[in-house]
This record gives C-alpha cells, sequence and structure tokens, in this order.
C-alpha cells in the first residue's frame, strides 16, 4: 500500500485546484473558434470564467484561394487586461 505522507506542498484534489495554483502566473488558455491566449491569471469562478491581464491573443483563420488551396493566417492581439466567459474556454495549462 502507499503512504499517504504530506509533503507540504500545494495538493491538487479536484480540476480547479490546478487553476488556483496557477493565480497570478502566466496561463495558456485555448478557446472555441480557433482562439489562444496567453496571460496572467487574476481571477476565475466554478463556471471557468476568467480575468487575464497582459494578454496575448492569437487568432488562427483558415483562408481558401480560388485553387481551393487552404491556408491559416495568424492574427496577434495584446489586451491589458480581458474577461473570458467560461463557456468558451475548452483548456486551461499553467506556463512553464
Amino acid at each position: 500500500m502507499a503512504d499517504n505522507e504530506d509533503t507540504g506542498g500545494p495538493s491538487v484534489s479536484e480540476p480547479l485546484d490546478l487553476v488556483r495554483l496557477s493565480l497570478d502566473e502566466m496561463v495558456f488558455v485555448k478557446l472555441r473558434g480557433d482562439r489562444e491566449l496567453k496571460g496572467r491569471l487574476h481571477a476565475y469562478d466554478s463556471h471557468c470564467n476568467l480575468v487575464l491581464g497582459d494578454v496575448e491573443e492569437t487568432i488562427y483563420v483558415v483562408e481558401e484561394d480560388d485553387n481551393e488551396e487552404e491556408t491559416v493566417r495568424t492574427i496577434k492581439k495584446q489586451e491589458e487586461m480581458l474577461f473570458v466567459r467560461g463557456d468558451s474556454v475548452v483548456l486551461i495549462s499553467p506556463q512553464a
């Protein structure tokens, strides 16, 4: 049997605990609609609504030309502060 030793470090027992541990840290957020965010997590709630600061938003736009070839265009935006509605969040990851 495994020992249940307390290592003294922060514990993750529920999914949102990982988000809690990422407060005031840089996070990567993948959104619906081919969008990604990188920014500092200031606040969140149980619906995954997020408040991010110093945000870089990346939008991927697929364009089809006359020859029916698809090209992906990348649009980058910078925002000082951003509120993200939780139903558009697909993934939240701590930045390494």
